[in-house]
């Protein structure tokens, strides 16, 4: 049984020993031995020298890796591949036993010395020394993977919503266009077919382009191939995390000229929104491109904001100084007064000057539609306005030369009753009480109780001494009269002083609500919409 067992063993043996390339091969070996044995890769390979041999070039784009914007450096993973023909790796596939090709070192065979001209990288050159696949008609080809670092012009001027378009171009670095024929693999451009996307960079195209040039240090003409990476930023996480948290800082201070200056809060909201805008910034300052090639479009975007933010805390001032102001702690200086043509009393400079009750009680007003309770406002009641103040003004002027004048005759007229020759005010200067004696004491007593007031003639004018005291108690008494009623109507003309100055406070506030809103508006739809695109996610 042991013998037929082996017998069978050796039969099959012989069946599986006789089929073609199940027996151990030394082919390879010998076909290496003489493709590499008189081999020099300092020989460039072409049957005539005076020609050039012919290297074609793809790029294989894998993955954009990093865009450092302030370094302007662009971080790529990429396959290079490189095809030509070796005239020396020409051999007969049925010589060697059908061997159709073979993967050598690239340190064993020539290979095309093609760099990066704009790399970045220490070593300057990045690829990983793969194994050259030859073929029996000596087509070579050559696909050395790597890591790449570029040099690229980052243009930030539209940051966030900007296109970069980054080049790497290759080239060789010895050899002139009579020597290497640099050629492009593929009128495509680059190969993005297995390209894995990145999350901050969308990529648009990798077109290619043959270039020749001569350079200054040699007169030869060289050639190189140019692959231009177009990538666009993503913008939604700008938009989420950027815009919008701005947007709604600045809505809040639109909010502060809504509140009431009255309740105390009114300056704080806004500071508090200019810090915590200042905040934000600081943030997004980290953020932005660190370069000062251009102002990035976001970067003109905040600081508009922040010029809105700031401007609403120094109106907020202006409306809280205005709100609180009345005739007690703010007055009209007289050269203010006689420069806007108005009277210089003093009564008439504890008034709102004739320029702000002209621009915020009447005609700003009447362009935002607000009125005053029981009073509306309208092109018709402003001009009617101005004419009565007019006619005031000069009836104002002339009672107050025809009082004067009633002062003057009352003062001689009393002068000559009494017989003396001095004037009733000239004794009793510092407040007639040394005229109070005499008969004389008429025209001094009209100029301390009386000449304040329009009329400018006295109410009572005693004409004997027999009723000399009667009519100094009913002076008395008239002199206590016009007192108070001086103080009611003082406290009338105050109290309406008052709530003109906070009216002109609530237009104030509600001028800055509408204009900083359009501002805000504005200036966000132009800034944005001036981007060559908006929304990338």
């Amino acid at each position: 049984m042991w013998l037929t067992l082996w017998r069978t063993f050796g039969i099959v043996f012989f069946i599986v020993s006789s089929l073609p390339g199940c027996m151990p091969g030394h082919y390879e070996r010998q076909l290496l031995n003489d493709l590499l044995k008189n081999y020099n890769t300092l020989e460039r390979p072409i049957a005539n020298e005076s020609s050039a041999i012919v290297v074609k070039l793809g790029l294989t784009l894998q993955q954009i890796i990093d865009v450092d914007e302030k370094n302007q450096i662009l971080t790529t993973n990429v396959w290079l591949n490189f095809e030509w023909t070796d005239h020396n790796l020409i051999w007969n596939e049925s010589e060697y036993g059908g061997v159709a090709d073979l993967r050598i070192p690239p340190k064993y065979l020539w290979t095309p010395d093609v760099l990066m001209y704009n790399s970045a990288d220490e070593a300057f050159s990045s690829t990983y020394p793969t194994n050259v696949v030859v073929t029996s008609s000596g087509v070579c080809t050559h696909i050395p993977p790597g890591i790449f670092m570029s040099t690229c012009r980052i243009d930030i001027t539209w940051y966030p919503f900007d296109d970069q378009k980054c080049e790497m171009k290759f080239g060789s670095w010895t050899y002139d266009l009579a020597k290497i024929d640099l050629q492009l693999q593929s009128q495509d451009g680059g190969d993005i077919s297995g390209y894995i996307a990145n999350g901050e960079w969308d990529l648009i195209a990798v077109p290619g382009k043959r270039n020749t040039l001569s350079y200054s240090c040699c007169p030869e003409v060289y050639v190189d191939v140019t692959f231009k990476i177009h990538i666009r930023r993503r913008t939604l996480y700008y938009f989420s995390n950027l815009i919008m948290p701005c947007v709604l800082i600045s809505s809040m201070a639109l909010l502060g000229f809504t509140l009431p200056p009255d309740s105390g809060e009114k300056l704080t909201l806004e500071i508090t929104i200019l810090l915590s805008l200042t905040v934000f910034m600081t943030v997004v300052a980290e953020k932005l491109p660190q370069v000062s090639d251009a102002i990035p479009l976001l970067a003109t975007y905040f600081n508009c904001i922040m010029f809105m933010v700031a401007s609403s805390v120094v109106l907020t001032v202006v409306v809280l100084n205005y709100h609180h102001r009345t005739p007690t702690t703010h007055t009209m200086p007289n050269w203010v007064s006689g420069a806007l043509g108005q009277p210089t009393r003093d009564n008439d400079a504890r008034h709102m000057p004739r320029w702000i009750k002209c621009v915020l009680l009447q005609w700003l007003p009447w362009l935002l539609r607000m009125n005053r309770p029981g009073k509306k406002i309208t092109r018709k009641t402003i001009m009617m306005n101005n004419k009565m103040r007019e006619l005031e003004l000069k009836e104002r002027s002339s009672r107050s030369l025809l009082a004067n004048v009633l002062d003057i005759d009352d003062d001689i007229r009393q002068i000559h009753a009494s017989g003396t020759t001095t004037p009733a005010g000239g004794g009793g200067g510092g407040g007639g009480g040394g005229a109070r004696g005499t008969p004389s004491y008429n025209g001094g007593y009209h100029r301390l109780l009386g000449r304040s007031y329009e009329e400018g003639a006295p109410l009572l004018a005693p004409h004997s001494s027999f009723c000399f005291q009667n009519t100094r108690e009913l002076q008395n008494i008239l002199r206590e009269l016009r007192f108070i009623t001086n103080q009611m109507r003082t406290n009338e003309d105050d109290t309406e002083i008052r709530h003109d100055w906070k009216f002109a406070a609530m237009v104030v506030d509600r001028f800055c609500l509408i204009t900083f809103t359009l501002y805000t508006v504005i200036s966000s739809v132009v800034v944005l919409l001036s981007a060559p695109h908006i929304v990338t996610n």
